[in-house]
């Protein structure tokens, strides 16, 4: 494994950790959103992860092939999916999307749920942080031992 390829690798994460922070945000905003183009509540959204693979140079795949330890490549978004849980129902025979019998349909987004994946992906987004510093850290000592 190269220096430029853990560097692309915490890059991917890092890409990862933000595009999972927007679907998060994007959540919360509509967390009280009752109507959708489709007439429907919002239906909660949740990034699907995938290892990076592809592009292995054929000394790595023998290498794989021997059992030999094989790092990957990073991470990538490969789906953002709708939340099938059911909606939740309250009673609020005022509100304008209320049925006949005065229950709201409202999308099953939990913000307490939200805030728990925000800290996490922001926790993510800094060990990603962290090693791409110490990558550059120790590249940076490689070129003063050659002075």
């Amino acid at each position: 494994m190269s220096l430029f390829n853990s560097v692309n690798v915490s890059a991917s994460g890092l890409t990862a950790q933000r595009l999972r922070m927007d679907v998060i945000s994007k959540n919360i905003a509509n967390a009280n959103t009752t109507r959708t183009a489709n007439g429907m509540p919002y239906r909660r959204q949740m990034p699907v992860f995938k290892e990076k693979t592809g592009n292995f140079k054929f000394s790595e795949s023998l290498d794989a092939a021997k059992g030999k330890v094989n790092f990957g490549n990073g991470v990538e978004v490969i789906d953002v999916v709708e939340d099938k849980s059911p909606f939740k129902r309250i009673y609020d025979p005022g509100h304008p999307d209320a049925d006949k019998d005065g229950y709201v349909k409202m999308p099953n987004v939990d913000i307490v749920t939200e805030m728990i994946n925000m800290i996490s992906a922001t926790r993510a987004y800094e060990a990603n942080v962290t090693a791409m510093n110490a990558a550059k850290s120790m590249a940076m000592k490689a070129l003063e031992i050659g002075k």
